[in-house]
């Protein structure tokens, strides 16, 4: 993958969010799942594919998994375990907006507050265009206007040891084009996400990484889920490799992606169960009212969106998060009974043919015979 599509990509900017129309009544029968090995392995033998794992929960059991291809590039190391951790991407997003409404809910924050009262510093030091009207809703919604600050013009995504502070990556931003006005329509920026990690930071004086302990990864019971956030932490236990080539050709195992381009954005690591225990509960309704659910599930009326899969049937949630060198996706029906969990490692440039894979795996383990 050239080093222009990369930088769009890393930071985990690709999640997306595919609404279902109506929920699975809680009492109804539980779905047909066919095998994961199966559909894992034909993943596995798409082009760019280095390894791939999935799980499948049901009601919160586990019901299939399935590992193929290889932990390392051509074929070496074995497979990777099943349970391993790996990047969730942007998956992130949703836990971050999770705990910004939470806080919301609990009269701490605002959802008009404006980012120049919340941060003071991003106005008073020029670090945010029209900060005094970017709102905390904008934020959530991406309807801020803010630029991303992950361009291929500013970020090395072959710099695996340099600490960029959150902050420090927002100013990247400062002097790219705005998108929009502040509330006018949606565009995806990663900016608007690392402000909210930063704005929870203030708002409970607490780190982000120990609000989502908190909140999230102890009550959930995610118990090997962390967010990384300096070099070189990475992800911790055998896992699967994935590689990016430069403008050199030079063929780079990411392994020691950058953990500064995460933080709220992109930063945390877990696994096939414990973010499916974050689904199950999110579709429930256990961490937030409706209302303020809306706001992470319904998207702004520009945003793009897929056909959904399946035909429709059974109806699905898709989010994912990647860089070129990984995918994670998570498919959960929007009342948290049914997830299908997978992270698939890759080295190539056509991310697009490589989420088309994916959602095929996804189709043949949950909508069998269709």
């Amino acid at each position: 993958m050239s080093h222009a599509i990369t930088a769009r990509l890393v930071g985990l900017a690709c999640a997306t969010l595919t609404l279902a129309a109506t929920a699975t009544p809680a009492t109804a029968a539980a779905p047909e799942v066919a095998n994961v090995q199966q559909a894992l392995d034909a993943l596995a033998r798409t082009s760019g594919v280095v390894g791939t794992i999935g799980q499948v929960y049901v009601d919160g059991k586990r019901v299939g998994q399935g590992s193929a291809g290889s932990r390392l590039l051509d074929g070496k190391g074995g497979r990777i375990p099943v349970g391993s951790r790996y990047r969730i991407g942007s998956q992130t997003k949703l836990l971050t907006g999770t705990v910004a409404l939470q806080l919301v809910k609990e009269g701490k924050l605002g959802l008009e507050d404006k980012l120049s009262d919340l941060l003071p510093e991003v106005a008073s030091q020029d670090i945010v265009e029209r900060a005094d009207e970017i709102t905390v809703r904008q934020l959530i919604r991406h309807t801020s206007g803010i630029p991303n600050w992950f361009t291929p013009d500013l970020v090395d995504i072959y710099d695996f040891t340099t600490y960029y502070p959150p902050i420090d990556l927002v100013k990247k931003s400062r002097n790219q084009p705005r998108t929009g006005e502040p509330g006018e329509k949606f565009s995806y920026s990663n900016t608007n996400y690392t402000l909210l990690g930063l704005i929870i930071e203030k708002v409970t004086g607490h780190s982000l990484a120990s609000e989502f302990a908190r909140r999230l990864f102890v009550p959930l019971g995610m118990s090997r889920t962390y967010l990384a956030v300096k070099p070189p932490r990475g992800i911790e236990g055998p896992h699967g490799h994935g590689y990016s080539t430069d403008d050199q050709g030079q063929v780079h195992d990411m392994d020691r992606l950058n953990a500064s381009y995460g933080n709220g954005s992109g930063g945390v690591i877990s696994t096939s169960r414990d973010i499916s225990a974050f689904y199950r509960a999110f579709g429930q309704g256990k961490l937030l009212p409706p209302a303020l659910q809306k706001l992470l599930t319904d998207p702004p009326e520009n945003a793009p969106s897929q056909p959904p899969l399946c035909g429709g049937e059974p109806q699905l949630r898709v989010i994912a998060g990647g860089t070129s060198s990984f995918t994670s996706v998570t498919f959960s029906s929007p009342d948290g009974r049914i997830q299908f969990a997978t992270s698939t490692t890759t080295n190539t440039q056509d991310l697009a043919a490589i989420g088309r894979a994916i959602n095929h795996a996804a189709e043949a383990v949950l909508c069998p015979g269709k």
